[in-house]
This record gives C-alpha cells, structure tokens and sequence, in this order.
C-alpha cells in the first residue's frame, strides 16, 4: 500500500509541472465510482484538472483513490475540500484553484499523518504554487468551535508496548499510571473496499475513563490506528479481530498517546482479575 501510494506521488509530481492553465477544458460529471469527491458539493468537473490529469478512467479515478487512505484518516476538515479542488475543479467560467492559505493549513495538519508513514508531501502541492488570498480561490473555512478543539486528538507516535500474558499487578500498575484504560476490538479487514482497512468494531468500554468522552472514543482510536499504520499492521492480522486492553494519556497538547497494550485471551485470567480488582484497587 505504502509503495502504490509513494508511486502515486511522483505521479503527481510530474503531472503538476505539465499543467497549462491555458489549454482548453471540457466539464463532465463527477462518476459515481470516484468516491473522494462524490460529495464535495457540486456534481461537474474541468478536465485537465490542476494536477495535469486529462483521462477521466484512466488517471482522474483511480489516482483520487490514492488520497482516500489520508482523508479517512481525518486530519484536517477542509482535506477533502482542498484535494478535490484539485483532482475534481469545479466546472465555473473560471478556474477557482485552493487558496496558499487553504493549502497551507491542510499541509501543517496531514503532512505530519504522511511523515508518519513514511511519506513527504509531495512536491506537486507545494503552497507556494497557489494564489494568495486576494486572488479568487478556494479559502480556508471559519475555525472550528472552541469545544471541538478542546477534544483529545490522535497523533503520529512510537508503538506503545505489547505486553502478552501480563500479571494481574502489571495490569493494575498501568490502570493507576496512566490516564485512561479502556478495552477495545481491533478489526483489520483482509480486502480493499471503500471502507478503511483497521477499525474499531462494536463498543469501547472504560475500565478508567480519565479524560476521555464517551460518545468521542471509538472515532478517536479508529483515527489512532489509521495513522499509526505501522502500530496498526503490528497489532492486528489481515482478516482477523482482536481485544484489546489499552492505556495511555492524554498530553499537555491534547494529542492522545497510547502507552500499554494488553491483547486479551480467554486464558488471560489475570486481566480479567484486574479488571475487576480495578474498581476497589487503590493505587
């Protein structure tokens, strides 16, 4: 996946030096299999788009299906917006590229999420290429509310550790040094499919709910996995489910980092124990 995505880039690289903002365009509609940008918000594209793309089957669909991995993992709300300026333009009189504004604010946010995985941004989307705001472009929305950016936030970082068949005071110990301690079943899906390879299947239950939020947690850590793919492809087999118990912090800059892994067994006895131990335990 890694290696399809990185020739993908360089693709791009060498489509966005070729783009004439001059060359004559026709409008189509945006096809149903091109999920990326089905719901943007208009139906109709120019072609060639601004990444030099000029065959709607051959280049436009199946180079937008490279961006999907990134935009499931929801690193920035206007990803998709500023992408699809750009793989999907609105078919206008006019052509209406991201503003540098927009494309910088989705680079400080996803840049992070590539590097990552090992990967850079790439070169075609450069900020500097794109207008300044006082030209007509595509602006970066209203920040989002003050509760929204006050919710913990997956971010890029080391495994946490895998601790297999752990003793029961083990187990304890990390209920009591970390923030939060929650169960969890990891599903990593054998084939393609429009939906993203690692999720959280059915509910996230609490052992220590520290600061997280009920109704927020199962997003937050199918977000963790999606950006954490190396973590992620470690901890789960193609095709296969596994619980999980996990512990981690939230820190100083409201990124949330998982610190303890506990896969849980039917023989492991001694999480079960401390699980329910927990609720009388005293650190």
């Amino acid at each position: 996946m890694a290696l399809i995505f990185a020739a993908s880039l360089l693709v791009l690289v060498h489509s966005a030096v070729a783009f004439d903002m001059g060359q004559s365009t026709r409008c189509v509609a945006i096809p149903n299999q091109m999920k990326v940008c089905k719901d943007v918000g208009y139906s109709e594209m120019r072609l060639p788009n601004f990444l030099g793309h000029s065959n709607l089957e051959r280049e436009v669909v199946p180079r937008s299906e490279d961006w999907k991995p990134l935009l499931q993992t929801g690193c920035h709300p206007q990803a998709q917006a500023f992408l699809c300026s750009l793989i999907a333009p609105v078919c206008l009189d006019t052509f209406i590229q991201p503003c540098r504004s927009l494309c910088v604010a989705v680079r400080d946010s996803c840049a992070p999420v590539l590097a990552c995985q090992g990967r850079p941004w790439p070169e075609a989307l450069n900020c500097d290429r794109f207008p300044a705001e006082e030209d007509m472009c595509l602006t970066p929305h209203a920040k989002l509310n003050h509760f929204a950016k006050d919710l913990p936030k997956p971010a890029c970082q080391n495994c946490p550790a895998v601790e297999e068949a752990p003793s029961m005071k083990k187990v304890l110990d990390a209920f009591c040094l970390h923030d939060f301690a929650v169960t969890a079943k990891l599903h990593r899906r054998r084939l393609f499919s429009a939906e993203p390879e690692f999720e959280v299947e059915g509910r996230v239950e609490f052992i220590r709910q520290g600061p997280l939020l009920p109704y927020d947690t199962q997003h937050l850590l199918q977000q963790w996995l999606l950006i954490n793919l190396q973590c992620a492809n470690a901890l789960v087999r193609p095709g296969r489910s596994q619980l999980y118990v996990l512990t981690g912090s939230v820190q100083a800059d409201g990124t949330l980092a998982l610190t303890r892994v506990f896969p849980w067994h039917k023989k492991d006895t001694n999480i079960a124990v401390a699980t329910r131990k927990w609720k009388h335990h005293r650190c």
